[in-house]
């Protein structure tokens, strides 16, 4: 890794105080910035993403994603964690904090409301920035594409259900603008870009080679530019509401870790190489937080719990995700070493 890339979590770090600083300086810029939006998926955030995933979809080798049907485990991992565990479990860990634990600092209200949001996001498996931490820790591009590629195919038909049915509701409507505009978006469109860019440059191995070692450093800019606008949108709402904030991020950070876990302890089961196990566990542990964010606006309202929620997630994943991306390649170092 190189120089800026070791120090990544500070960037963030930095990125994240200078979101929420710039967001209580110049509130209406970044107020300008949220409606550059189409489908609930803002369009400046949207690029700077795009930019985070292109570097990785030019890696990609074709002939290597023929050879995924080869190693079915780890792709039976991602969909196993993302969809028999990982919705049950944000749940279990939600009712259980704010019924019992936090009783009585919520309203009754205040509580399903925060429930709802952290349903939404337990059943919202993530589509673009499993691309960063799957480049971030040397994952296999094709196969981390596979594993997003069905797991979009499976939200599809699975995200309705599961969510309606635990949140006891019947009439929820997915908003299919939202995460047909977000696959194309995050992940079709880079892909195409891809393919051509590998295409043009197959003959010339030496400037495909130099060219990707010029994207990657762009790519880690567009993550952290990605932090800071996305703590800045926010900088009101956490000022205004640091104790909900804080009591929803709890559940949030234990539910992170311990899907972690559970995926790790399985892949290491099922002797999975790093290169498939390391994004495998990371799918499973982020979250598709333009869809949780629109559908619970959709639901209950801009202003209600179950957004602040969702809007939670959002601003901890970055952190929790760099945090295991760090471990995931400690652990890659030490076995490389053993």
């Amino acid at each position: 890794m190189g120089t800026f890339e070791r120090f990544l979590s500070v960037w963030v770090f930095l990125a994240i105080l200078l979101g929420v600083g710039l967001g209580l300086l110049v509130p209406e810029a970044f107020e300008q910035l949220a409606r550059l939006e189409f489908a609930h998926v803002n369009l400046v955030v949207g690029l700077l993403i795009w930019l985070m995933i292109y570097p990785m979809m030019v890696q990609i080798d074709w002939s290597s994603v023929r050879q995924v049907g080869r190693q079915p485990a780890g792709l039976g991992l991602t969909l196993f964690v993302n969809w028999v565990v990982k919705p049950f479990t944000m749940a279990a860990l939600a009712i259980f904090f704010f019924k019992w634990v936090f009783a009585d600092l919520v309203s009754a209200d205040q509580a399903d409301q925060y429930i709802a949001g952290m349903i939404l996001l337990g059943v919202a498996p993530c589509t673009a920035m499993v691309f960063v931490w799957s480049q971030l820790v040397k994952g296999d591009a094709a196969y981390t594409l596979v594993q997003v590629s069905v797991n979009d195919l499976i939200m599809v038909v699975a995200f309705a259900p599961i969510a309606a049915f635990l949140l006891g509701v019947t009439n929820l409507t997915v908003p299919w603008e939202t995460l047909l505009v977000s696959v194309v978006f995050y992940v079709v469109l880079p892909l195409l870009a891809g393919v051509y860019t590998r295409s043009r440059l197959a003959s010339n191995p030496q400037a495909l080679a130099a060219l990707m070692a010029r994207l990657k450093p762009l790519s880690m800019l567009g993550l952290v530019a990605t932090v800071t606008i996305l703590f800045g949108f926010q900088a009101e709402t956490m000022l205004a509401n640091p104790l909900p904030m804080a009591l929803i991020a709890i559940p949030l950070l234990l539910q992170s870790y311990g899907v972690f876990a559970v995926a790790w302890i399985m892949a290491k089961r099922l002797k999975l190489q790093h290169a498939v196990a390391g994004p495998a566990c990371l799918i499973g542990t982020s979250n598709f937080f333009e869809l949780a964010v629109a559908v619970a606006i959709s639901l209950f309202g801009l202003n209600s719990g179950a957004a602040l929620a969702t809007v939670v997630g959002v601003l901890v994943e970055v952190p929790v995700m760099l945090s295991l991306v760090h471990w995931v390649n400690h652990r890659r170092q030490a076995t490389e070493t053993a």
